[in-house]
């Protein structure tokens, strides 16, 4: 982001970041960070109205801020139409000359209880697919064993480290699914695969996928909405999450835009 220039790197003058999300809805709580009645007085209010600029495939939201351009979209549920929408916003932005420096997968998804309960906050500090396979008799194998592909995507460790400073949140896997869960015998089966898992939702890897085919750094941020478990419409607490990811990204923002990607080099 930004960069010392050294060793014949060329400096960043500001960050360009590309945050995913599923809905518009949650595109709109992202946006709601940048433009806070409680910090008119604050530096980092964006520095020019909001835009909406489009590009082939893809519309984005972009707020121009003292440290950084941020673009909102809305890239679509699912893992395969996340990656596409961003794979279209990232070439667009490549043959304009304006790289993205990072992409951020974020939304609301459920989380594993007890360890991530409802309106907490989870970095991932491995993005894995969960459903991408076969299933034989013996149980589920993942694409990698049949001998593709892969099934996990490791954001950078430095970058994790501050979005978790930043924003209080856990580190954990975040499993993207391309079902929900809806029963305790699929969220038991899901631990017993990914001891590690915090948190499930359903474009994390796709936008993963999309990152790392063009050699951008990734991250992904989900508020709690839910447990993972049974359907329980009740239980759900969507607007508690939205406010949390809004208040998140308030918080995320500058660190975001000052960290260094060589911190892990």
């Amino acid at each position: 982001m930004v960069l010392q220039a050294e060793e014949g790197l060329l400096t960043t003058p500001s960050a360009r970041i590309l945050v995913a999300t599923a809905v518009p809805a949650e595109r709109d709580a992202v946006a709601r960070a940048f433009s806070s009645p409680d910090s008119q007085d604050s530096p980092d209010l964006p520095d020019s109205p909001v835009e909406q600029i489009w590009q082939p495939g893809v519309g984005l939201t972009r707020t121009t801020r003292t440290a950084g351009v941020w673009d909102l979209l809305d890239a679509g549920v699912g893992p395969a139409r996340a990656a596409a929408s961003v794979s279209a916003a990232l070439t667009a932005a490549q043959l304009a000359g304006t790289p993205y420096d990072l992409v951020v997968s974020a939304g609301i998804g459920g989380g594993f209880q007890p360890e991530a309960p409802v309106g907490s906050l989870v970095v991932a500090r491995r993005i894995t697919v969960a459903d991408l396979g076969a299933e034989t008799a013996d149980g589920f194998l993942p694409v990698t064993e049949l001998g593709f592909g892969t099934v996990h995507h490791y954001p950078p460790r430095s970058l994790v480290r501050v979005a978790c400073q930043a924003t209080g949140a856990q580190a954990g896997t975040i499993l993207t699914v391309s079902t929900v869960t809806g029963t305790a015998a699929r969220a038991a089966e899901l631990r017993a695969r990914h001891p590690q898992a915090l948190a499930e939702g359903m474009e994390g890897f796709g936008v993963a996928e999309a990152a790392d085919a063009h050699g951008t750094a990734v991250l992904e941020i989900r508020a709690v909405s839910n447990p993972v478990g049974p359907r329980d419409r009740a239980a759900w607490r969507i607007g508690d999450a939205l406010t949390a990811l809004t208040e998140a990204f308030g918080k995320l923002a500058p660190a975001l835009e000052s960290w260094n990607r060589h911190d892990d080099q």
